[in-house]
């Protein structure tokens, strides 16, 4: 049978400074996608990358006292550590100024200037350097700033630069978004999504001076005094490391950058004449004690030393146990402590704990033995459950139904009492159907937990109709 491709993008983040707990977050959401379809034998490719052609970047660099290149060779390299860490496997880290990815670039820009989609003129706005856009004064908070970055004053920038005919396609757009030929998940951004297509699509400014560039970023072909904006460049990411697997299957972002990807991006690959992604899933953001992430908070949390601290399954755990997929999430010191003692260590680790002690006390077990029916079916009813919560992204429900499995495995170790049971073969049945329990907690919590799982399933070997099992190590140390 043909393996099914799977081409999955984690948006590609800005790297003018370190990654934060929201980065470690998607990262991990997507990881938890692509393991799924490795196990279900699809053919996949997971990338992210960095995203460096920005005037966020270059301003950074010049606080630094650093070139651009310096800063983002090393936050670049943040970024990709941070997910090994994680235990986060992308086939590429794809990084915007790479040689490759500027001649793909420039041919997107190409395509859409031969669709007589770009034209040149003055243009006079409002520009967040924090979501590198223009904003109209009717998208402003009352104060006048972004929504995305309050407390920043805007730029008011005048130039001649060129523009994208995004105006053009808000009909075709709207079609595609409604009929789900370009899915967004959740509902709710489907309908923001919609709502902005609906008050009328503007064109778009798509390029910035070389000047105000610094010089850095994409050049526009055929016209050295002007740079490629970088949205328009950073989304074609996606197409330049994906090569010959786009159209990209699925597009995991954050809520802030959802009108780039629900309509820029799409408006572009049609004028373009390329195919375009097929779903888009939309997640929240972390708060940190109920507070937006900022510098200015002084509430950052750097996840590589939480990785170092406490392991890296525990921090996905708390990632997609605690935030939920749709909506804002919150982390806190307390909350996680908690979540780490009742589900980590009092939970899976404990479970597993108990089987693997009371198999390696019994020995090996064989004789062609099978599970009990009410294991057989509560084992069934879990993989069904997670099957059909990460088809939704509802990650924190898929490991809400392996800890009602772990749950029912504790109820069954008290209520048998294998340690009474003076009956070997009734032993025998009772222990069995507990390693296969936990074997098959360990199957369910790969792509969520990998290392766990592996480390439960080295102490379970099955040759032929035996099995084996020995005592492991401490999964989760209480805190």
């Amino acid at each position: 049978m043909t393996k099914e491709k799977f081409y999955l993008t984690a948006a590609i983040p800005y790297v003018n400074a370190k990654p934060h707990i929201g980065h470690a977050l998607e990262f991990v959401q997507g990881d938890v996608i692509a393991r799924y379809h490795k196990y279900r034998g699809d053919r996949v490719f997971y990338v992210s990358g960095a995203d460096e052609n920005s005037l966020k970047n270059v301003q950074a660099a010049e606080r630094l006292g650093i070139s651009p290149k310096e800063l983002c060779d090393e936050n670049a390299k943040a970024f990709a550590d941070l997910a090994r860490r994680l235990h986060v496997e992308f086939d590429v880290f794809y990084r915007s100024s790479s040689p490759e990815h500027f001649a793909s670039s420039q041919d997107l820009w190409r395509r859409c200037d031969a669709a007589g989609d770009i034209y040149k003129k003055r243009y006079r706005g409002l520009y967040c350097v924090g979501c590198e856009m223009f904003y109209t004064r009717d998208e402003l908070n009352e104060n006048g700033e972004c929504f995305e970055h309050p407390g920043k004053p805007l730029e008011e920038i005048e130039e001649e630069n060129y523009f994208f005919r995004l105006s053009k396609y808000g009909s075709q757009l709207e079609k595609l978004i409604v009929s789900d030929a370009y899915r967004i998940v959740p509902e709710t951004k489907k309908a923001e999504a919609l709502s902005f297509i609906r008050r009328g699509l503007e064109d778009f400014s798509v390029s910035r001076s070389t000047a105000r560039s610094r010089g850095w970023g994409v050049p526009v072909p055929g016209d050295p005094s002007q740079i490629i904006y970088v949205w328009f460049d950073a989304l074609n990411v996606y197409r330049s490391a994906g090569g010959q697997w786009w159209p990209a299957d699925l597009h995991i972002i954050g809520k802030g950058i959802l009108r780039f990807h629900a309509v820029y991006w799409p408006a572009i690959l049609l004028s373009a004449k390329l195919p375009l992604p097929r779903e888009l899933f939309v997640h929240g953001y972390v708060t940190i004690d109920g507070q937006k992430i900022s510098k200015t908070a002084g509430n950052i949390v750097d996840p590589a030393k939480l990785v170092k601290e406490y392991g890296a399954d525990a921090i996905r755990y708390y990632f997609l146990r605690e935030i939920p997929p749709y909506d804002d999430g919150d982390y806190s010191e307390k909350k996680f402590r908690s979540r780490y003692n009742t589900d980590l260590a009092n939970g899976i680790g404990n479970f597993a704990a108990r089987v693997l002690t009371l198999g390696s006390d019994m020995g090996d077990l064989d004789g062609g033995t099978v599970p009990g029916k009410k294991i057989a079916a509560k084992i069934e009813e879990a993989k069904a459950a997670v099957e059909a919560k990460i088809k939704k992204f509802q990650f924190h429900e898929a490991l809400a139904a392996i800890w009602d499995l772990i749950g029912f495995g504790d109820e069954y170790v008290n209520s048998s009492a294998p340690w009474k049971i003076k009956d070997r073969e009734k032993k025998k049945q009772v222990v069995f159907d507990l390693v296969v329990l936990l074997d098959n907690v360990a199957a369910l919590v790969t792509p969520f937990l990998p290392e766990t799982a592996a480390t439960i399933t080295k102490n379970i070997a099955w040759e032929g109709k035996t099995l084996t099992t020995k005592k492991g190590e401490v999964l989760f140390p209480r805190l």
